[in-house]
């Protein structure tokens, strides 16, 4: 184990815990100035660094260099439904359920600046509410967590290099990255970024669940309620990442992706299907549309900081540890296979599933204006699953079920970046069992305790998640121009493509 890694990354974590409950405004005012001035000068980076990660990706998976295998000619370590479920589960988070619902109403009641004024067609404002969604949700989102990063850690770690955020800088600074101040710093900026992007999730996860279980069974909406599901969560999440990548993750990850399937079926058939299929097209065409306007807009500073740079700013935290988890997974699949169920696939499938989700809510809506807009304003974002759920037929089975499935995705993201934390904190080797556990139940514990605050504490990490990715924007840059070069010298070692040029036999 590094120690200065491990020691660092716990001290910035206890000292920001620390702070919000010792001293809760002066820490929030110092944090929302934080977030205000990474998002005005460094948002509009971000948005091109995504936006260019993922156009180039697709440029990538189009060359025949793509056939190359990562870590080399052998066959996968998992197969297909089992790979892709890992890489779904662990990057959909609590927005599976929670945002899948909550964003597309919210952009249907107040309409996104960038499409101007409503013209007050029911039917454009819910695909323009879909399509502002897709942006956040969809190809950029995908491609910066899965797809050029994982090549460069696959390709450094090929060459000797660990599996650590600061193989990322292999392509600019080579070996010396190693011993470095600059790979220690890099480590801990990552590590934070990541737990307080999974901490988050799950806070909100306490929140939510506790709702909806005062909504259903009457049980108190207090910290006691929340405090338990939280503990539930991080004894989940704790158990499955101390069994390992090939039993207890991808074992959740599967049961996700089934109990997901099983209430997207439901929904369709309790619900509308031709509603929901007719809203899916149009909405899929407004982001298609407006694809690179809406990832780049940047009139409404406002708007954009707490939607669009918010959203990119997270999943940006996530990228350097999600490239870990995916090269320890994906080795034997080809660049392009990587790229088409990272980038390309799960994007669209996203897409179907909120529009499942939060097409169905903006139907209510229609049909009786108020029903879900109504407890939106009253009881926040929480509400709006419960409130989706009891409108439809068998109301308690499907509100139940999303509550299960939200609890499910929380701690497949949890065990996943447990080992992906512990990973980075392991100097050669895989980390140990009782370090994953380890960092799984630190999550769920500093989740618990800035809860115990209010909406607040989380309120400030949500906040604090836009910081942390100042520099992780930095350290994934290099992946941009490298992961290009290293498919080129992978399709060439493995012959793939002939070095000889076109016309010249050996």
């Amino acid at each position: 184990m590094d120690r200065k890694v491990t020691i660092a990354s716990l001290g910035v974590l206890a000292v920001f815990v620390l702070a919000t409950l010792v001293f809760p405004k002066q820490s929030s005012d110092a944090i929302n100035e934080g977030f205000a001035f990474s998002a005005k000068w460094v948002g509009i980076y971000w948005q091109a660094l995504l936006l260019a990660t993922f156009l180039c990706s697709i440029a990538l998976a189009l060359t025949p260099y793509a056939k190359a295998r990562l870590g080399g000619p052998v066959s996968p370590d998992y197969g297909r439904f089992k790979w892709v479920a890992m890489i779904m589960c662990t990057l959909l988070a609590g927005g599976g359920v929670f945002w899948a619902a909550a964003e597309p109403i919210s952009h249907y009641i107040s309409s996104p600046p960038y499409f101007g004024e409503p013209s007050g067609d029911p039917t454009d404002a819910a695909n323009i509410a879909l399509g502002q969604t897709f942006v956040h949700w969809g190809f950029l989102a995908w491609a910066i967590l899965g797809s050029l990063g994982a090549i460069v850690m696959t390709h450094a770690v090929s060459k000797g290099m660990p599996l650590r955020p600061r193989t990322l800088l292999y392509p600019v600074m080579g070996r010396k990255v190693l011993k470095s101040w600059i790979g220690t710093v890099a480590d801990v900026v990552c590590i934070i970024a990541v737990v307080a992007g999974t901490v988050g999730p799950i806070g909100f996860l306490g929140l939510q669940v506790s709702y909806g279980l005062s909504r259903l069974f009457g049980v108190p909406n207090n910290y006691g309620t929340q405090l338990i599901v939280i503990a539930v969560l991080t004894g989940l999440a704790a158990l499955s990442v101390s069994s390992g990548l090939s039993k207890g993750i991808q074992l959740m990850s599967r049961l996700n992706v089934w109990l997901a399937l099983g209430l997207m079926a439901a929904v369709l058939v309790l619900g509308s299907a031709a509603y929901i299929f007719k809203s899916f097209v149009g909405g899929f065409g407004v982001y298609l549309q407006n694809f690179v306007g809406t990832s780049l807009y940047q009139a409404d500073q406002g708007w954009v900081s707490g939607w669009t740079v918010f959203f990119f700013a997270w999943f940006l935290g996530y990228a350097p540890l999600m490239a870990i988890f995916v090269a320890t997974i994906s080795r034997g699949r080809t660049v392009r296979e990587l790229i088409l169920f990272t980038a390309v696939l799960p994007p669209i499938v996203t897409c179907f599933w909120f529009t499942v989700l939060g097409g169905t809510g903006i139907m209510f809506e229609q049909q009786n204006p108020g029903s879900i807009s109504g407890p939106l304003a009253s009881d926040g974002l929480p509400a709006v699953v419960m409130t989706i759920a009891e409108q439809l037929p068998f109301s308690g089975i499907i509100a139940t079920a999303f509550l299960v499935l939200t609890i499910m995705f929380v701690a497949t993201t949890a065990d996943s970046m447990s080992f992906s934390i512990a990973q980075s904190c392991t100097i050669e080797g895989e980390p140990s069992t009782k370090l994953r556990a380890a960092w799984a139940v630190t999550m769920g514990v500093a989740a618990a305790v800035l809860i115990s605050i209010g909406d607040g504490g989380i309120s400030a990490l949500q906040s604090f998640i836009v910081i942390t990715a100042v520099p992780v924007g930095f350290i994934i840059l290099p992946s941009l121009f490298a992961a290009p070069v290293f498919v080129r010298r992978m399709a060439l070692e493995q012959g793939v493509l002939d070095r000889q040029p076109r016309g010249v036999r050996p």
